[in-house]
């Protein structure tokens, strides 16, 4: 062995040393977050390259963003690895694709889409739907999660509803905009992403040369973050190994936090059935965090559940004792974004960088208000992975649309009946928001206008639509000022694979995390994880609140996360916000679910949206309190008399336990 060679196995530690030695697969590598990861794997790929146990230019790395795969490159370059390639999923098979193009597809490569919007638009339009900009998103990435777990659009509405899928529009229309979007591909001889994937994977299967070609030149594989292979990422990698065992897969299981586009641990969790024989090792040393923010993630991910899990990876901080993690009850989200800001200029003030500084949220709808207190507290940010608040094509409408109904003004409506009867011009209606993807964070940026008219009248009732626009383009003039080094605001999606010195992880509240469209155990256990992610991204200090109510002088109806039971200290034990039933969390998300199945029915049943049945705020009402008489059911925030009689005894029925399917629907006789 070549001094070279030992010399890069120099400064690992004990099961970083053993992943490096492990230079021929199949091999499994655990790795949590804070872990060096990173570090584990360019280093055992340099060894084995320096070794000369493994040429460089038979060795293919995979990731899932250029970014890691840049990383990947530059550390391999440093490390005397040249010439071994580091690229994503996409990046390899549109460069195998390009190559034997003339020899699978007849000619030279086609096209590839970069954005499916405009052929996605043209399918709705030949099937006759109507769709706006967000709807065409939504379908979009419908039709994306769908090339991803590999279901076409004849199995898409059965697999839609068993994966608890809330599509724009009905799981059939979406299906047949799915199968018109790949008529219009085939017609004008495009592909999209998902298309390079399958098929090149289609190629190898199919074409022994180009199988002999593509295995003879890569022999050994390395897969980064494994946790988020989709089936269809998997089939390729499948046609790339074709039955040989040479491969070393990276991941973490408590990180998996895609599986909205197609993601799935799985091929994780049983990578050791289908090797037996694979070399695993635990990556377990944090060397990221305080043991202060390692061991309340730990806590936090002890007790999740849902298939996603997989066995825990506990860590262990490496670094020196910090300050405890801190957590802040607010009564509403103005009070909450006023503090955090006020802690963003005490530490930049004391000395900390800006760019250290992070405030994390879940839906980046929450943002506005974070943009806001940073602008009056006058601390630089920079809005990470979304449009700021101001510059949403929603708020840029609805904008405009105030500003003339301003003008128009007859001062007959409060200030908020102003403002929800010009944003229901814009299709948005209060009990009505869409079940997720694009269309939710379009209505959850209209409710926050909506909002600000609520704490403008509760300041003075007197005012009215102009009032209100003036306070817009005051604070859009705040917030646009020009920042390149500033606090990050980001959302926990947008936030995986970054860290800070310092994180808050703001509006931890149920129905934002875990978000209220969280309706089997799996998508709880999910949004668990998600938490545990943002978590883990702090190094020094970490900070979660909430707030009890969205506006000022409304009631403190919230309460926190039921993910921070058991890790909030004693002193919220006696708060009002504590003072609730406690139950398992998947009952919780197991009754909400019934709750919503037995809604859908009953809305097609009715041929009306499912808002007019029960909004989601009162189904949400409903599992909390759980009622089990007609009294108790009236009490519930949402239900009327005339509802009461109309729905109340199917409603117990499904409260009782039973199949949602089964209930007797109520009909409509007119």
């Amino acid at each position: 062995m070549t001094a070279a060679a030992v010399s890069v196995l120099d400064g690992l530690d004990p099961e970083q040393r053993e992943a490096a030695l492990a230079v021929r697969g199949p091999v499994c590598i655990l790795a949590g977050a804070g872990t060096g990861k990173t570090r584990a794997i360019t280093h055992r790929i340099a060894y084995a390259v320096r070794s000369g146990a493994v040429p460089p230019g038979q060795l293919l790395a995979v990731t899932f963003t250029a970014r890691a795969a840049g990383e990947l490159r530059s550390r391999l370059r440093r490390l005397g690895a040249d010439g071994v390639q580091a690229r994503t999923f996409h990046a390899a098979a549109l460069r195998q694709l390009t190559y034997f193009a003339p020899r699978v597809l007849g000619g030279a490569m086609p096209e590839v889409v970069d954005n499916p919007l405009r052929l996605v638009s043209a399918a709705a339009s030949r099937v006759r739907l109507r769709a706006d900009r967000t709807e065409l998103r939504d379908l979009a990435a419908e039709i994306e999660w769908a090339k991803a777990v590999l279901v076409g659009p004849e199995d898409y509405p059965a697999r839609a509803t068993s994966a608890g899928r809330e599509p724009p529009t009905s799981a059939a229309t979406v299906a047949t905009v799915y199968a018109e979007y790949e008529a219009a591909k085939r017609r004008v001889g495009q592909l999209d992403f998902a298309d390079l994937l399958l098929v090149m994977a289609g190629a190898i299967e199919e074409y022994a040369d180009v199988a002999e070609e593509i295995r003879s030149r890569y022999r050994h594989f390395v897969v980064d973050e494994y946790q988020d292979v989709s089936p269809l990422q998997q089939r390729l990698l499948d046609a790339w190994l074709g039955g040989r065992d040479d491969i070393c897969v990276v991941g973490d299981a408590n990180q998996t936090i895609y599986s909205f586009a197609g993601a799935t641990p799985e091929h994780l969790l049983s990578f050791t059935r289908r090797f037996p024989e694979a070399v695993v090792v635990r990556l377990h040393r944090d060397y990221r965090s305080t043991p202060q923010v390692v061991e309340l993630a730990n806590r936090l991910v002890a007790t999740g559940g849902g298939s996603g899990g997989g066995p825990r990876l506990r860590l262990v901080g490496q670094r020196p004792n910090g300050p405890p993690p801190t957590f802040a009850e607010f009564d509403d989200e103005p009070a909450e974004a006023a503090d955090v800001a006020a802690r963003c200029r005490a530490l930049i003030d004391a000395g900390t960088p800006a760019s250290e500084v992070a405030v994390l949220f879940r839906v980046n709808a929450q943002s506005e208000v974070y943009e806001q207190a940073l602008a009056e507290a006058r601390v630089p940010y920079v809005l990470r992975g979304g449009e700021r608040f101001f510059d949403r094509p929603e708020i840029r409408e609805a904008r405009l649309l105030l500003r003339g109904a301003a003008r128009a003004e007859a001062d007959e409506a409060t200030l908020p009946e102003a403002v929800r009867g010009v944003l229901a011009s814009l299709g948005w209606h209060p009990d009505d928001p869409p079940p997720g993807g694009a269309g939710r964070e379009r209505w959850e940026s209209l409710a926050a206008l909506v909002s600000l008219a609520d704490d403008l009248v509760a300041l003075d009732a007197q005012v009215h639509l102009p009032e209100l626009v003036a306070e817009l383009d005051q604070r859009a003039t705040a917030q646009h000022a020009p920042t390149v080094q500033g606090v990050t605001l980001a959302s926990l999606h947008a936030a995986k694979g970054l860290e800070w010195a310092v994180v808050f992880l703001v509006g931890l509240t149920d129905g934002t995390v875990p978000i209220q469209r969280a309706g089997t155990a799996d998508q709880v256990a999910e949004e668990r994880r998600l938490l545990y992610v943002g978590m883990t991204r702090a190094r020094e200090r970490l900070g979660l609140s909430w707030a009890l109510a969205r506006s000022p002088g409304q009631r403190r109806s919230r309460r926190p996360s039921r993910f921070l039971d058991g890790l909030r200290p004693v002193a919220f034990a006696n708060t009002p916000s504590a003072k609730r039933k406690s139950r398992p969390q998947a009952d919780d998300a197991e009754l909400f679910g019934r709750l919503r199945a037995w809604r859908k029915r009953q809305a097609e049943a009715l041929s009306v949206p499912a808002y007019v049945v029960f909004s989601d705020a009162t189904l949400v009402a409903i599992s909390d309190s759980r009622p089990s008489d007609r009294p108790e059911l009236a009490r519930v925030s949402g239900i009327g008399p005339s509802k009461l009689d109309r729905y109340g005894e199917p409603l117990l029925a499904v409260l009782s336990g039973a199949d949602p399917e089964a209930v007797n629907l109520v009909i409509d006789t007119g």
